[in-house]
């Protein structure tokens, strides 16, 4: 197989092509023209055309399909539908930030898998399964080709969409690394987050490999009964070793661990989930993502704001920790977190 551009990083590209005689800069200055531009350069300075259409002959450059677009009327949220490899189509989202004039930009809410197997109990993905893992140029193509459709750059991408980023590490990580390069996306690599559910081994690897990108865990509940409930992989990893992991992480980065929390009407809001979870948490630097759950099926509803103030006050009261409410918007057209699962959408705006 020929080796695929937005799959390799530059330094790996140059392995590939130095024996056509590219050097490791002339790979870096190839990599920057495709993943900016998304084409094979014509042409390019100090280059001959005839080692141009040599590397041509060599690479290959995928392209994702994209068969859906919808934007929230509500809040601008965009919500792409993509097929790559296989039949199967998987969605992005596209969160904007233009509160501040002149400092307008977008963040990419990437996929990662198509499906997933963890089961969260609120999660619209999790209800699907698993169907395969999204390769690395995959992950990438969904941020180039979201780009390429914005008015405003792209400067953060979150491993937050479709699937379990830790339950296919090697691709997530690649993906990460090409969209980060200065030759590729140039994403800042603290701009990049990896979220996941609590898979203790790709928390160990992360910390192992001593990664630049965050790390987001999702808690949801300091009570390991209550969580089992909801998310089946407490009995898999449950909260004693996640937290040995995640302590583990913070003493080898200096890390403040991000934990997200979705809120949910009369289950995690109670003055005893702070308590639970100031405990859990004790001697521990962290920061509480507060996000509403999205529950189409209405099994599962938000907290009313004066439940979720009520909790946020005795988090201020019990854990004494920074405590941020995470805007998860795109609800009016399935975007918002948990809300995922690769469906077709019948309305374009």
């Amino acid at each position: 197989m020929p080796p695929l551009f937005k799959e390799l990083t530059a330094s790996e590209l140059h392995a590939w092509l130095a024996p056509l005689g590219v050097s490791l800069r002339l790979a870096r200055r190839l990599q920057a023209a495709v993943l900016k531009h998304d084409a094979f350069p014509e042409s390019l300075p100090e280059v001959s055309d005839k080692l141009l259409a040599k590397v041509r002959e060599k690479v290959r450059l995928p392209r994702l399909v994209r068969r859906d677009k919808v934007v929230s009327a509500r809040d601008g949220f965009a919500k792409y539908l993509f097929q790559g490899d296989g039949p199967e189509p998987f969605e992005a989202v596209r969160i904007p930030l233009v509160h501040r004039p002149g400092e307008e930009k977008y963040i990419v809410c990437v996929s990662s898998q198509v499906g997933c197997a963890l089961g969260c109990e609120f999660c619209a993905t999790g209800r699907m399964g698993l169907v395969r893992d999204l390769s690395a140029w995959e992950m990438v193509d969904q941020v180039i080709r979201i780009a390429a459709d914005s008015k405003h750059p792209v400067r953060g991408v979150v491993f937050m969409g479709m699937g379990e980023p830790m339950l296919n590490y090697d691709a997530v990580v690649r993906a990460a690394r090409i969209l980060s390069e200065p030759c590729g996306l140039a994403i800042s690599a603290k701009a990049i987050s990896l979220s996941t559910a609590g898979v203790v081994p790709g928390i160990r690897r992360f910390t192992a490999d001593r990664l630049p990108f965050r790390l987001v865990v999702s808690l949801t509940s300091a009570d390991p009964s209550r969580r089992r409930g909801l998310m089946p992989i407490e009995r898999t990893y449950p909260l004693p070793e996640l937290m040995k992991a995640i302590r583990e992480y913070h003493g080898a980065s200096g890390q403040r661990v991000i934990l997200a929390w979705t809120a949910i009407s009369g289950f995690n809001t109670r003055e005893e989930d702070a308590i639970q979870l100031a405990e859990l948490v004790r001697n521990l630097p962290i920061r509480l993502d507060l996000i509403d759950v999205n529950d189409a099926t209405g099994r599962f509803l938000p907290p009313s704001p004066a439940e979720l103030d009520s909790f946020r006050d005795a988090l201020q009261k019990h854990l004494k920790m920074p405590v941020a409410r995470r805007y998860s918007g795109g609800r009016d057209i399935h975007a918002a977190c948990g809300m995922l699962a690769g469906h077709y959408q019948n309305d374009k705006h």
